[in-house]
This record gives structure tokens, C-alpha cells and sequence, in this order.
């Protein structure tokens, strides 16, 4: 594809709607050819990418690329999963409406059956609504917690997990073989209901999704603690759910930040509806402190992901990590299930590669084993059916550094409605006690050690950017440091040739886990970091994880081998 070539096909496309040809003519040389040299990339994340006109954009025409390939993968399944059909949920962005539409008028081209909610909902509820309907795929039309000029497209399976690699190949190949994305061909909306191929699904979806939820509560008499809590929507699809399912849980204290309420596209008042950042809880925090609240909670747009805060000794609110709230959350329900008879010899929780280990360290105390998957929930999902199928091990927890949590396996994704009940039973339960969520999280570094992560991350766009990312990955991979902040480097996890060398002995070992562009070193102080390139966004990750027997220490030493990384990457830069 020469992007040259692309963009005289589209302008000379009369049919182009007229928001595109404005778009196309407002564009630089160099947004030319970013938008045109290439197709927006799918791939086992589903795709994302900034709005606008061009193959490498989202809009009506990828949208219905897309949507072609998954029908084609639908029908080589057989008449019965065209039957079972697909359900399609969108969130609060800007087109979600009209693209959650598109899917369903082009499916309906192939004679699939579409479900599609007439409202906004959360991920984790369309997750559940595959699995509950006993729908053959499902779609999510969402950027989770891009900016506001992004949205994007997920695809999941009959599970309700995220669709493996494979099967996004077999689409991959049905995509590539459309000629021209222009002259796609969908039925209308009205025609279609006429043919029952169009369902909607209204709230009675909703009270099934709650009762399901309402059963993870693990100890009733914990809203007796009077529990204040402010929750954040940050104005996406999470606005009705978990306000609801913290009053099933027996909450009553619950103030939603007003002016983050609605859903807005343009996400108005944060620079980005990102839970991990900071700023996303300015207006929690000023909530917190006129209502004293015990908790703040901060979902994303689409609600899969989950932000803390909590007050700490000096009477401030601190955000949590992903990692903290992650380990706070295992270690309530491995405490509360033991205490409860529940845990099972052969129990099991799962977490990504790049998650801290404070986890391992929790499950190992309450006989609880812990697996590692790739980075990405998909991958907790397949462990999570592989054990249903084998019926060898009981999943109790899966967690991600980037704020997904899933307790109940109705669902098979990160859960941010699921995560809110369990973290406001938590806090609840250790005020019982005389205690609040932070002095929960000291004393489980206390009792672990102090484990202190940290994420750094260069965005680098457009292809030139995509060229720069490849080669730090590949500079890391080919020429690897020998030490970093003047520590050894002991031992060297490459996901993609699936190999673990030991620099000492030389030893090789297999890991046994799917091919994947990821690099993880460990040194020999027992500190690690991971470079990976992200497959929804034009960054380069880097994650960092060290233990220390105080807080101060693990500080320091977190400090110095970001740095020291930080330097080797800039001069590849």
C-alpha cells in the first residue's frame, strides 16, 4: 500500500461522507501519509486508533473492514454460530453510537445475528453478555482510556474472553483480502429488525450482570461500618452500574462526583480519562474531603479499569497502584475465604509478567499457587477456561499493573464493577477493625517486605515513531545491558524466542508461554525491568520492580535503575 495511492482513492470517492472529505482536505503532508500508508493494524487487542479519514484511522470504512473479516470467520463456524450471532456494546466516545450500528448493519449483510445494548455499557458487561446469551462473538466499541480523539474496536470470543491470537489471524487474512474498505456493502437498520437479525438488549441485562456480582460478597456485616464512598464515572459507561452494585452490596454512602457524571465524549473536565493518573482524581479528592470519605473510586470510560484513593496517616488522599490495590484485594479474599473454609488445595491466582510480586508473596502464605501470564487479560481468560475444561485448579483472582482486576469468572475480563464491591468491602471491613486501606497496605509490607514498581513509558507516533520503537526493542534484544545501576544482570526472559538464559551458568530454559515482543531482565539483587511495546498505543513500555527491606531503600533503588535505564534508552533515541 502506497499511501499515495490510497489517498487519491478516497478523495475521489464520491460517496465519502462529507465530515471526512472536510477532515482529509485539513490534513498536513505529513498526517497524509500517517492516515494512508498502512491499515489500521488488528490484532488479538482488537484495534484502536485516532478518528478521522484513511485505512490507518477509525471510521466507517475500517469499521466495516473489520467487521467483514470477523463475519467471514463467523461463517467458516457454520450456520449455528451465524444463529448464536454476536453482541455489540460501545461506550461513551465520540462515534461510538454510529460504529456499534455499522457492525450490526454489516454483519447483517452475511445473515448474522446482532445484540446490540441501546445504551452505553461497561466491557466487563458485554463480556458477560456473550457468555449469558450463548452468543458466538462479541464487540466492544471502545478506546478503554485513550484520549478523547481516539476510539476503537474489541472482539470477543464465545468464552466472553478477548479473541486468542489465532483466531485474529484468520480475520487478519479475511481483511486482507478486500480489495477497496470504499465499496463495502451494509444492509439498513430497519430491513434488518424486519428479519429479526437486529435484537436490542435492554436493563433486564443489567439486574442479571448485578445478581452475579452480588453473589462474590464475601462478608455482609461489613457495611456496618458506615462506609463513605465518592465514585468517578470520569464520564464514561460506568455511571449506572457501580453506584448500583455497591448498593447490592448493602452501600449507602455513595456520592458520585457530579460534574464527571454524564457521559461526555470530549471527557471535559480530565486532559485524559485515565484512572492511573492523578489528575483523574482532582475532583474525587476535593469531594473526599468535603464528605471525609473513606474511599475514592475512578472507573474508565468503558469501566474495565479501576483507580483508588485512600486516606493515608496524615489524613491525605493517596491513589493506589494497580499493583497495591491488586495485592489489598488478594489478600482480603485469601484471608476472608480461609477463614471461611472456602480456599481449595488446588486453588490458583493469575497474574501478567510485568505485575509485581508482592502477589506471588501473598498467595504463597494462604497455600495458594500463583501463574504468570503474557501482559494483556486475554491471557488470564484462556487459564481461566484451560482450568474449567481440565478441572484441575480453582481460580480465586486475576490482576494486571494497569488497574484490571477479576474476582468472579462470569466474566472473562478485567472488571472494574466487580473490583469496586470488593475494594468497598475490603475498606470496610478494615475499618471494623480500626483500620483503613493504607494501614492494610503498610502491613502487608510489613509482613512481605516492601515491594515498590513503576512504569515509564515513550510515545513515539507515525511511522518514523514505530521505527523507534522497533529498534530500542531490538538494540535491548541483540546487545542486552550486562548490568544496570552498577548491579549484575542474572538472568534474561525473552517472550519471543521463548527462552530464559541464566548469565552465569549460560543455562537455557523454555518458557512456556506464547511468542510475544516482550523482554524481561532480572538482576541479581532481586530487582527486574520489562521493555515492551504496547499493542493498542504508539509507546514503549518500560516496568520496573525491586524489594527492599524499608520503604526509603526501595525508593532509592527504584530510583536508580529507572534512571540508569532511562539513559541507556535516550542515547538509542
Amino acid at each position: 500500500m502506497t499511501w499515495n495511492n490510497e489517498w487519491n482513492k478516497w478523495s475521489q470517492y464520491r460517496e465519502l461522507p462529507s465530515e471526512l472529505k472536510k477532515h482529509m482536505n485539513d490534513m498536513t503532508e505529513r498526517e497524509r501519509e500517517d492516515a494512508f500508508y498502512k491499515q489500521l493494524e488488528f490484532g488479538t487487542g482488537g484495534m484502536r486508533g485516532e478518528l478521522g479519514a484513511g485505512p490507518n484511522r477509525m471510521n466507517i470504512y475500517t469499521i466495516r473492514k473489520v467487521t467483514v473479516g470477523l463475519a467471514k470467520y463467523i461463517e467458516e463456524s457454520g450456520t449455528e454460530a451465524k444463529r448464536r450471532g454476536v453482541v455489540i456494546a460501545y461506550d461513551s466516545r465520540h462515534q461510538s453510537v454510529e460504529f456499534a450500528l455499522e457492525v450490526a448493519k454489516t454483519l447483517g449483510m452475511h445473515g448474522i445475528k446482532s445484540y446490540v445494548f441501546d445504551e452505553l455499557r461497561p466491557t466487563p458487561e458485554l463480556s458477560f453478555a456473550v457468555r449469558y446469551l450463548h452468543a458466538y462473538a462479541g464487540i466492544m466499541i471502545t478506546a478503554s482510556h485513550n484520549p478523547a480523539e481516539y476510539n476503537g474496536y474489541k472482539v470477543y470470543g464465545e468464552d466472553g474472553a478477548q479473541l486468542p491470537p489465532a483466531a485474529a489471524d484468520v480475520i487478519v487474512t479475511h481483511m486482507n483480502k478486500i480489495e477497496n474498505g470504499l465499496l463495502l456493502e451494509v444492509k439498513e437498520e430497519r430491513e434488518l429488525m424486519k428479519q429479526s437479525l437486529i435484537s436490542y438488549i435492554v436493563e433486564n441485562m443489567d439486574e442479571v450482570y448485578l445478581d452475579y456480582i452480588k453473589g462474590l460478597q464475601l462478608h455482609k456485616d461489613a457495611v456496618k461500618a458506615n462506609l463513605h464512598i465518592v465514585y468517578t464515572p470520569l464520564h464514561g459507561t460506568g455511571h449506572k452500574l457501580v453506584p448500583q452494585a455497591l448498593q447490592t452490596f448493602g452501600f449507602q454512602h455513595i456520592t458520585v462526583v457530579n460534574e464527571q457524571r454524564n457521559p461526555d465524549p470530549n471527557f471535559s473536565t480530565v486532559s485524559s480519562p485515565n484512572p492511573e493518573e492523578a489528575q483523574a482524581f482532582e475532583l474525587a479528592i476535593q469531594y473526599g474531603q468535603q464528605t471525609d470519605a473513606d474511599l475514592l473510586l475512578a472507573t474508565d470510560p468503558d469501566a474495565d479499569r479501576l483507580g483508588v484513593a485512600v486516606k493515608n496517616n496524615s489524613g491525605d488522599y493517596v491513589q493506589l497502584t494497580g499493583n497495591q490495590t491488586g495485592a489489598l484485594l488478594l489478600h482480603y479474599m485469601m484471608s476472608q475465604k480461609q477463614e471461611k473454609g472456602m480456599l481449595k488445595d488446588n486453588s490458583v491466582m493469575l497474574k501478567t509478567i510485568v505485575t509485581s510480586e508482592l502477589g506471588r508473596a501473598i498467595a504463597e502464605d494462604y497455600g495458594v499457587q500463583t501463574v504468570d501470564t503474557l501482559t494483556g487479560f486475554k491471557y488470564i481468560a484462556e487459564k481461566i477456561d484451560e482450568y474449567k475444561r481440565e478441572k484441575n485448579k480453582t481460580f480465586q483472582f486475576g490482576y494486571e499493573e494497569s488497574y484490571g482486576y477479576l474476582i468472579g469468572d462470569f466474566v472473562r475480563d478485567k472488571d472494574a464493577v466487580q473490583a469496586a464491591v470488593m475494594i468497598a468491602e475490603a475498606a470496610a471491613y478494615h475499618k471494623q477493625q480500626g483500620m483503613t486501606l493504607y494501614d492494610g497496605l503498610i502491613q502487608l509490607y510489613e509482613t512481605y517486605g516492601y515491594y515498590k514498581e513503576a512504569l515509564t513509558s515513550f510515545t513515539l507516533k507515525g511511522k518514523d515513531g514505530a521505527e523507534q520503537i522497533s529498534r530500542i526493542v531490538s538494540q535491548f534484544r541483540e546487545h542486552p545491558p550486562a548490568e544496570l545501576a552498577d548491579v549484575a544482570v542474572e538472568t534474561i526472559e525473552d517472550y519471543q524466542s521463548g527462552k530464559r538464559t541464566d548469565l552465569l551458568t549460560t543455562q537455557q530454559e523454555v518458557i512456556d508461554l506464547p511468542s510475544s515482543n516482550v523482554l524481561k531482565f532480572w538482576l541479581q539483587d532481586g530487582s527486574w525491568f520489562a521493555i515492551r511495546p504496547s499493542g493498542t498505543e504508539p509507546k514503549v513500555k518500560f516496568y520496573f520492580g525491586v524489594r527492599q527491606g524499608t520503604k526509603d531503600e526501595s525508593e532509592k533503588r527504584l530510583k536508580q535503575i529507572q534512571t540508569s535505564l532511562i539513559d541507556k534508552v535516550k542515547m538509542i533515541i
